[in-house]
This record gives C-alpha cells, structure tokens and sequence, in this order.
C-alpha cells in the first residue's frame, strides 16, 4: 500500500491526571502499521492510541516517522506500564515490560515534562 501521507483517524478523548489527551485511534493492522509515520508535527495535546485485539508484549519503531516520540505501555485498566523515549527515523526496538492491549503515542517528553510516571491511570472510553 503506498502510503502519500499522513493518516487522519477518528479521535477519542482521553485524561491523564489534569491533562486532556486527543488521541487518533489506529484499531486496523493497517492503521497500526502507518501510525504517525509521515507526520511533520503534532499539537502538544495530541496523539495517538494503538487498539490490539490480545493483550502481548508489543514493540514500536520509528521507521519514516520525522517527529520524536514517547510511547506509554498501557494495560487494561488504563494503567501504565512503561514509557519509552524513541528518536525519529530509527529502527530501534521499544518493547513493553509486560502484555498490554493499548500503547499512546504523545510528543517526545510529554510524560516526563508533566511528570507523569508508570503507574499513573489513563481514564478515557478503552479503559474499564
């Protein structure tokens, strides 16, 4: 599938403590695979939620991606499990530390900047 650019996909809103989140939720194999690739930028409050069908250890990488990026590890329960700082256009594996349906992508350094930390609930509709 050739891919021009950016894909847009419906939005949710999710919390992080006092912080509302717009996430784009990629839910197809499809969707999953282009992500953010191709984005030039990102607002602060955006990002996007990655939906699996199963709970496993899942792995991201930043291949044609051109903005930095931290993913959130997120169980069920909108928990995180481990937050990973990963650098643009790199083949660098960034796994969960355990099985988890969901993972967030923000803008590099937006947890850490809020102090948000594993641990912390995300609260938004994918979370029971």
């Amino acid at each position: 599938l050739a891919q021009q650019g950016p894909q847009r996909l419906p939005t949710i809103t999710l919390h992080a403590g006092m912080h509302n989140i717009i996430a784009e939720v990629a839910r197809t194999e499809e969707q999953r695979q282009i992500g953010l690739m191709f984005r030039q930028k990102m607002a602060l409050h955006e990002g996007m939620l990655f939906v699996f069908e199963e709970p496993a250890k899942q792995c991201f990488w930043m291949r044609n991606t051109l903005i930095p990026l931290a993913a959130a590890f997120v169980d069920d329960s909108g928990t995180i499990i481990n937050i990973e700082e990963m650098a643009p256009q790199t083949d660098i594996s960034h796994c969960s530390a355990k099985p988890v349906r969901f993972v967030l992508e923000m803008n590099q350094s937006w947890f850490a900047k809020r102090g948000l930390k594993s641990g912390l609930k995300l609260t938004g509709q994918p979370f029971r």
